[in-house]
């Protein structure tokens, strides 16, 4: 029984011995996930500082480029005063400064087509036989416009003959559709159109009638085109509309050949009524 006994308590002593061996593993996989999320730790802070360097460093690139920006645009507002009259700058701030460039640049625009007009006047005077007066002459501003959508001018109609055969419509009539400069043959007027974003530029040369300017002007804002400058200067029996317009949001002219078109109705239609005045006029007569 001693025996027994003895053995009885060399096992049980025996248990807390091999305990210890099957729990040290863990203190190294503890000491093993602290490192690495040490590690990730650090590896998120030198990728959280290399973000804010680059953050500051964009913004101080972004700081630069526009106070560049704004330097120049001070420079170049500082030209442009100087170019102008201080009568057309009333303050200092940047829409002023534009506004009395855009004043100051249709007063240009208004001079010199009085010029023209008055050079058209001393040619005619000159030359009082129309064969000797060449087309510029004879009808004035034709230079004013570049690429018109109607034209009374054979300026803009095909010079050559291969030209000439493309406007023909193959059956001996010269087709009524655009020439091969992109201009349409009109009887009222030359008409061209230019837009910038939500600004038009309208040029009109015809020949003059009463209150056509008005009509052209109501017509136009019947379209939601909204009349922002206007020049007009007459040389013998013909007149030069230049007109600034604004295109409204709820405008449906949404392309140079709208407005243009627009604006040739608006012309045929004055001419049509005329020619109708003048026949009751000779009926009554």
């Amino acid at each position: 029984m001693a025996t027994g006994t003895a053995v009885a308590w060399s096992w049980t002593e025996a248990m807390p011995t091999a305990a210890p061996p099957l729990r040290a593993p863990k203190p190294r996989k503890a000491a093993a996930s602290a490192s690495g999320a040490a590690g990730r730790r650090k590896r998120r802070r030198a990728r959280s500082v290399k973000n804010i360097e680059e953050a500051e460093s964009q913004r101080m690139t972004h700081i630069a480029v526009e106070r560049n920006r704004r330097k120049q645009m001070n420079e170049y507002l500082g030209v442009l005063r100087s170019l102008m009259p201080a009568s057309y700058v009333h303050r200092g701030d940047q829409a002023s400064i534009i506004g009395g460039a855009i004043n100051y640049v249709k007063e240009l625009e208004q001079l010199v087509q009085s010029l023209e007009a008055h050079r058209h006047a001393r040619l005619r005077d000159d030359c009082p036989v129309s064969g000797d007066v060449d087309s510029a002459a004879a009808v004035p501003f034709l230079d004013f416009f570049t690429f018109p959508q109607y034209t009374m001018s054979v300026r803009h109609a095909p010079a050559t003959p291969a030209a000439g055969a493309l406007a023909d419509d193959g059956g001996g009539n010269a087709a009524d559709d655009d020439t091969t400069s992109g201009s349409k043959q009109s009887a009222v007027a030359d008409i061209e159109v230019t837009i910038v974003e939500s600004h038009a530029s309208l040029k009109v040369l015809s020949r003059r009638r009463p209150t056509q300017l008005l009509r052209i002007v109501a017509g136009l804002q019947g379209h939601r085109l909204a009349v922002l400058h206007l020049n007009a200067t007459s040389a013998g029996h013909m007149a030069l509309y230049c007109l600034s317009l604004k295109v409204e949001d709820d405008c449906r002219l949404s392309s140079v050949a709208d407005i243009a078109a627009a604006v040739h109705r608006i012309l045929e239609t004055i001419e049509r009524e005329e020619e109708e005045e003048r026949r009751q006029q000779q009926s009554c007569t």
